[in-house]
This record gives structure tokens, sequence and C-alpha cells, in this order.
């Protein structure tokens, strides 16, 4: 039995006392939960492909609009692994955009005579900064287009979406609403959504693309749970994660999914591979866990590949793992451990991301447990909660 199957067998008298009553099942759910998430785009296909349409997706390409992905904290990550995909297939300028800079700096970010298209994501729709950029952009600029993709039906985003003009709100499954502090399979599943509406005029197409990423999923799930588990017990204060591209977003949602569930004890920094050697990989040392989501592009992987070597070569930290979208040739040389989920050449970059993300949920999900915290909630001071809150707006 593999180290997640065993917290999922666990008594649910165990479960509630340690913390573990939905972390790791939202985690193991996700393959199955891409599919639901798939099946729901494809009911509202013929409804979001209008609404884009309106919106300028596919036009002429000096009517089509820059596309903002909005989202704060995991939310923004997803937009960050979204750009490529949406830019290659939409073939018009595609930002991800921080929520809460928008709040901040909203004039500063739009130009006037722009035409938009505004896609947010929020698993709870209930931040306090989404609710209130959302409500000022629909005031100051009533003729931008705003998709809201949420995983709470209550929250206010999605309530106050409906039947509002040039605002349409779709509202996931409950089920990947996670309960959990940590988003897992909301942000998994938001991702897929976004991919889907990457291809809302291929859809079949992308379908192909899903089956393999939720059988990458399953098959990934016991080997790196496996591998996670064995890395809690090895007493590492500090971790590096690196990506390119839209790998670099699961690196940021990898060190933000270890340092919110470790509630800090085990502090944590990411980067692509190029930007590490300028400033941060001064952080590394013998208490450092280094991973490296190696990327399935061979010019992007040898850039990467040098940084793994030059790490090694300086003897910088005691462990290197590798997580590939395939079989490595000369792997020996370069990273003592390995995890390669997606069969070689199968799968792109732009897609891995819901299959890469999960080993650092898992990372997440065992560091806190050899911290004795409770997975759930591993706060204990109350300093960060599953919904942002005591934020005062400012007019």
């Amino acid at each position: 039995m593999n180290a997640l199957a065993e917290l999922l067998n666990l008594p649910n008298s165990e479960k509630t006392a340690r913390g573990l009553a939905y972390t790791p099942a939202e985690i193991a759910q996700q393959p199955d939960a891409w599919l639901s998430t798939f099946e729901l785009f494809r009911r509202r296909q013929a409804r979001i492909k209008e609404f884009l349409s309106l919106a300028g997706v596919g036009a002429s390409p000096d009517s089509r609009p820059t596309v903002f992905l909005i989202g704060a904290g995991t939310s923004d990550y997803i937009g960050q692994s979204l750009v490529y995909v949406l830019g290659k297939c939409w073939h018009c300028d595609v930002i991800a955009v921080a929520s809460t800079d928008l709040l901040t700096h909203m004039d500063d970010l739009m130009i006037a005579g722009r035409r938009y298209l505004w896609i947010w994501f929020s698993r709870s729709g209930d931040t306090p900064e989404g609710v209130a950029a959302l409500e000022a952009a629909r005031e100051c600029r009533p003729d931008i287009h705003h998709l809201v993709i949420s995983c709470n039906a209550n929250g206010r985003m999605i309530r106050e979406s409906a039947e509002v003009r040039r605002v349409l709100g779709i509202c996931l499954d409950d089920d990947v609403n996670d309960r959990g502090l940590a988003m897992t399979s909301s942000f998994s599943s938001m991702v897929i959504f976004g991919q889907c509406l990457a291809h809302v005029n291929d859809l079949d197409r992308y379908e192909e693309i899903l089956l393999q990423l939720v059988q990458a999923g399953r098959n990934f799930l016991p080997t790196a749970a496996n591998c996670a588990s064995a890395l809690a017990k090895e007493a590492y204060t500090k971790a590096c994660f690196v990506g390119s591209g839209p790998l670099k977003a699961v690196a940021r949602e990898s060190a933000l999914k270890l340092l919110e569930l470790t509630a800090g004890k085990t502090l944590t920094l990411s980067e692509s591979g190029l930007g590490l050697r300028h400033g941060p990989m001064a952080a590394l040392d013998q208490d450092t866990l280094f991973v490296c989501f190696l990327s399935g592009n061979w010019r992007t992987q040898q850039y990467e590949r040098d940084l793994l070597e030059e790490i090694g070569e300086k003897r910088l930290v005691r462990s290197r793992i590798v997580v590939a979208g395939g079989e490595i040739s000369d792997k020996d040389s370069f990273a003592e451990y390995y995890l390669t989920p997606i069969a070689p050449g199968d799968i792109g970059d732009d897609y891995r991301v819901v299959v890469d993300v999960m080993f650092g949920q898992l990372l997440g999900l065992f560091f806190s447990l050899r911290w004795n915290l409770r997975p759930d909630c591993p706060s204990p001071n109350g300093a960060i909660s599953r919904v942002v809150q005591h934020v005062k707006i400012h007019h």
C-alpha cells in the first residue's frame, strides 16, 4: 500500500483527530475530478463559445481582446499556468494579473480604448480583493467581458454574476470546492477548465490529451506519494522548486503548498531554470530539498540540465529531484531522484501542470505531518485561513 492510500484508509475518527479528513482525499480525487470538470465544460460549451465570441475571441486580429487571467495566490498561479496555451490557441495577448495587483493598480494595468476579456479564478468566489476588483472593473469599464470560474456556488462572484450583462459565471462541481485549507483539487480542476477554454473550438482533440493526463495522474499518485513521504523523513528545513514556461507556475504553486501546509516551518522559494543563478541560488544548502520540473522541450531542458549539474558539482544540496515528462538518458549524472509521470513525447509542458503539481501537494501533506501539524488546518496561530478575510477595501 502506498503512503497516500495508508492515510486514506485510516479510521474516520483518526483522520479527524489528525486533521486528515479532507486534504489526502482531495489530492487523491484529482484525476477523477478532471474528468467531471471536462464533462461540465462540455455541457456548457455552447454557451461559453457564444460568450467568448461576443468578447472577441476568434475575431479578426485587430478586434481580438487582450485577455487577463486573474486570481490571488494559488488562483493567480492557475492563470500563470494557462498563459501559454491560451495565447497559442486563441492567437491573442494573454496576461496573468494578480487580483491583489489589479485592485491597487487597475488604472495602470489597463490601456484606454483597448478591448479586454477578463477571466477570473477563485475557489471561494468570496475573497475581498477579487470581489472588490470585479465590482470596480464593472463600474469603471462596463465594456469589459468577464468570465468568472469558481468552485463555490454561494460565493459572491458567482451569485452576483447571474443575469449581468457581459458577465458569465461558471461554478465547478462542489466536490472540488476543497474543504481543506490548501487548494489542491480546486487548483488542478480550474486549470483543466482553462485548458478546455483554450480548446473550446476543438474539444474532441483536447479530450484525447485529457484522457492521457487522467491516466498519468492515476499512475503518478502512488509513486509520488511514496517519494514525498520518504523525503519528509529527511528533516529538510528549506525547499527550492524550479520550472520554466508553464511549469514555472507549478514551481510557484508547489512552493506555496509546502509553505502553507507546514505553517512556514519549511521555508520555500521558486524560480525558473535560468533565473535561479541570478541571486536565489545563494539560499541553497544541505538542508534544502531541490525539485526541478524538467521541461519536455529539448532546448529548454538543456538549460535545466546544466543547472542541475552545476548544483551537483558545487555540492549545494543533499538531494536533487527531477519530475520529468518522459524517460531521460544519462539521468544518473544530474539528480538523485527521478519521477516520470508522463510517457515520452505524449503531452507538452502546457498541459503537464495538473499532473506535476501533485508532487508539490504531496510534499506539503507529508511535510505537514512530519512537523506534527494538521494538514486540513495547518496554521495553529491563525496566520492564514481557508478564505482570506479582514481585508479592508479602500476607495
